[in-house]
């Protein structure tokens, strides 16, 4: 009888030890595969377990996605309109800030990324893009202040380069080679 209670004591300690393992190494490749919007997302989300749902739901929703990497004409087309929209700073840098997220949206769309509300992209973006995520929602924020009226020249600049970052890292083609809009 004894034995019997051993036994399987030892099997639920066992199948204790086996969850505790596989929900710590879950964390562990969210934590790396999400970097910093990891901890973004348990802070919205209140606690690691929400967060953890919530990426993993972020995933296989983008997984659904017909997301594909622009053909290099593609790419090279939109690395010379970058290059005119960070000339256009210049004399018009409220102009260039509008045009930079207009033209972030149309690299989103050409990849196939649904451009629904800012929240909803910025969410899919976060699947395959963490590591530039948070300077698009700096953009975006800023590009905000700017149709306020609010935002000062260096604001405007900032701007522009968080979508930058954005951008390069969306340039990917189907050689998987990434263009610099620099």
């Amino acid at each position: 009888m004894w034995l019997v209670i051993a036994a399987v004591v030892a099997v639920l300690a066992i199948g204790v030890i086996a969850w505790w393992y596989i929900q710590r190494r879950r964390r562990t490749l969210l934590r790396e595969r999400f970097g910093p919007e990891y901890d973004r997302a348990v802070r919205d989300a209140g606690s690691a377990e929400k967060a953890e749902s919530m990426l993993a739901e972020r995933t296989r929703r983008v997984k659904t996605l017909k997301i594909h990497p622009l053909s290099p004409e593609q790419a090279d087309t939109f690395a010379r309109e970058w290059h005119r929209v960070q000339a256009m700073f210049v004399d018009d840098p409220d102009g260039a800030v509008a045009a930079a997220d207009r033209l972030v949206t149309e690299v989103m769309t050409a990849r196939g990324y649904p451009i629904e509300d800012f929240e909803a992209r910025a969410a899919d973006l976060s699947v395959q893009h963490p590591r530039v995520i948070e300077n698009y929602r700096t953009a975006r924020a800023l590009s905000t202040k700017r149709e306020r009226g609010e935002a000062a020249t260096e604001e405007l600049r900032q701007a522009v380069v968080n979508y930058r970052t954005l951008f390069e890292d969306l340039l990917a083609t189907d050689r998987g080679t990434v263009r610099r809009a620099s």
